[in-house]
């Protein structure tokens, strides 16, 4: 009859060389993170919603394309291939996009980006509803732009921002 514990005995049989495999680790312990933390350590970026433009719409959809301004506050260079980023407006999704824009924000610099979003039909119906009827001041909206640049150094730097985006005078009036 074969011995049926023999899976067993070989899976403990791995745990425990891993375990001596890691042991060395944890000896290191805390000192050895901290080291590679503080190595990582960045101020966070800023990203700024600085203008809205209008593109070409397709289908049910709204295209925008939104400029942003990156702040680095560290003391090096911010290099990405890629954004992407989601707008909620009045504390609704509203437009999410994506670019494989390339580029490197200097050392205490700043850099504009240019993000094409798309928007749908129904999402904008809805928010224009929701600022018709909505009571407060309603010739300003807030908004939070979250987001994520790719391809630094630590894969991805993320960013939130919130604001407000000023209405022309008059366009909600009754």
């Amino acid at each position: 009859m074969p011995d049926l514990h023999l899976p067993r005995r070989a899976a403990l049989a791995t745990l425990a060389r891993g375990l001596v495999t890691l042991a060395p680790l944890a000896a290191v312990g805390p000192l050895g993170l901290t080291g590679c933390a503080g190595l990582l350590q960045r101020e966070p970026v800023r990203v700024d919603l600085v203008g809205i433009e209008p593109l070409p719409g397709q289908g049910l959809e709204l295209r925008l394309a939104l400029q942003l301004r990156v702040i680095n506050p560290n003391d090096s260079a911010l290099g990405f291939d890629g954004i992407s980023v989601a707008l909620d407006v009045r504390g609704k999704p509203f437009a999410h996009g994506v670019s494989n824009e390339r580029g490197s924000v200097p050392r205490f610099g700043e850099a504009l980006i240019t993000v094409p979003v798309s928007v749908s039909a129904l999402t904008l119906v809805r928010q224009a509803m929701g600022v018709a009827s909505g009571s407060g001041d309603r010739q300003t909206l807030d908004y939070v732009l979250k987001g994520r640049l790719a391809g630094t150094a630590i894969g991805g730097v993320g960013f939130e921002s919130r604001g407000e985006v000023a209405l022309p005078a008059g366009v909600l009036s009754r």
